[in-house]
């Protein structure tokens, strides 16, 4: 693939981005690249199942987040191999014969438009879910309109100063408020099949941060304003990770008393979801990059 003046993320830089160089600032080229594609079985339930999640983990990111478990591949791109549409479409019909119940294309952002072209090539039967860091252009969006089942973005940040600090993304909290519109617009009410997996909708994921309890009330009071259609996944997981270290304030992991107030403003506003333990807090969770499955 080429793609000449790159506008698939907020950021719009207008890179060049031959097949396997890029300018950009995700500094990638259009080719997907990809660190891992195997079965997945630490999402939400309603997205792994019992028989796990076929999970695509792509390299680099639109974000750079300090923080981010996947640093490795997001920021650092120590590992990933550069594969063709036709190469990815076959993934996904590989993952499905493995018994995967869902397609998860983690971190897809970048990538967005060789997605696209996999998809038209080849759609799974079963669904497939779009989980991005919330960090997305509404145009790129609407191009993946029908290809798209499920939308699982982040919600990080509800304000400007947060998205700068830690993302490099100042933009980022309107960002994510237009995106997350234009997904509960494609995908409209949460459907589950018989056995809890989440068929279509959009389930929006919410990390609590250490130090950041008033970021993470507003920014669940950011999603109740959005629609009555959107799930909510509480997330508790937050373990220091990336350059995590060089931020005393998040340099921990969240409190029980953080924990416990995030959570008693999710069952105020009535939003339905998941929510997670703060014993889910384990590196062990992170899977290993590690081309399996590429």
């Amino acid at each position: 693939m080429r793609i000449e003046n790159c506008s698939l993320c907020p950021r719009e830089c207008g890179a060049l981005r031959e097949a396997d160089i890029g300018e950009g600032f995700c500094g990638m080229g259009a080719d997907p690249v990809v660190a891992r594609a195997a079965l997945h079985y630490w999402e939400e339930p309603c997205i792994s199942g019992k028989k796990g999640s076929g999970a695509i983990f792509f390299t680099g990111c639109s974000l750079q987040c300090v923080f981010c478990q996947n640093y490795q591949i997001s920021t650092e791109k120590s590992v990933g191999k550069r594969i063709t549409v036709k190469e990815l479409s076959d993934i996904f019909q590989r993952l499905e014969r493995e018994g995967a119940q869902t397609i998860n294309l983690v971190n897809p952002t970048h990538f967005a438009a060789a997605i696209r072209e996999a998809l038209l090539l080849y759609k799974p039967s079963v669904p497939v879910v779009y989980n991005s860091g919330g960090y997305d252009r509404v145009e790129t969006l609407r191009s993946l309109d029908g290809l798209i089942d499920v939308y699982l973005p982040d919600w990080k940040y509800a304000v400007p100063e947060l998205g700068a600090l830690y993302s490099g993304a100042e933009d980022y909290a309107q960002v994510v408020k237009t995106a997350v519109s234009e997904m509960v617009r494609q995908t409209g009410a949460p459907v589950f099949n018989e056995e809890g997996i989440l068929l279509k909708g959009t389930l929006v994921r919410h990390l609590i941060l250490p130090s950041n309890t008033r970021n993470s009330i507003r920014v669940l009071e950011e999603i109740a304003g959005i629609s009555d259609k959107v799930l909510v996944s509480l997330m508790a997981q937050y373990v220091p990770c990336g350059k995590a270290e060089k931020y005393p304030e998040i340099n921990r992991r969240i409190t029980s008393r953080e924990y416990k107030k995030v959570q008693q403003r999710l069952f105020e506003l009535g939003l339905d979801g998941f929510v997670q333990e703060r014993e889910s807090a384990k590196k062990e969770y992170i899977p290993p990059f590690n081309l399996e499955g590429v």
